[in-house]
């Protein structure tokens, strides 16, 4: 598991910096103006308005609250999948780990 970003709430969601080897942004999870029930709950959005990314909210077995996060970007090579976790000092991490084959 790799911390990728540091998250702090904000009054319409969080803001943060997303880090990975290829991709260092300042970013915005906004909430989504939801269409269907299937759609995200939040939109990932880097500096200069690019949605880069979704959100959907979930809870862990132990009924924990954390988003679940796709993010996609023409640097990366691929879609990143993360979870958006609270620590016990009130931030956020987003942490990506590689599935397993």
């Amino acid at each position: 598991m790799a911390n990728i970003g540091t998250f702090t709430p904000s009054k319409d969601g969080f803001i943060g910096t997303l880090r990975t080897l290829t991709l260092q942004a300042k970013v915005n999870i906004v909430p989504n103006n939801k269409s269907s029930d299937n759609a995200p709950d939040y939109r990932i959005v880097a500096a200069g308005g690019h949605d880069i990314g979704a959100a959907w909210e979930k809870l862990s077995q132990s009924d924990r609250p954390y988003l679940s996060v796709s993010i996609d970007d023409p640097a990366l090579p691929a879609t990143v999948y993360a979870n958006l976790i609270e620590g016990d000092d009130g931030s956020h991490s987003l942490i990506w780990s590689r599935k397993s084959e």
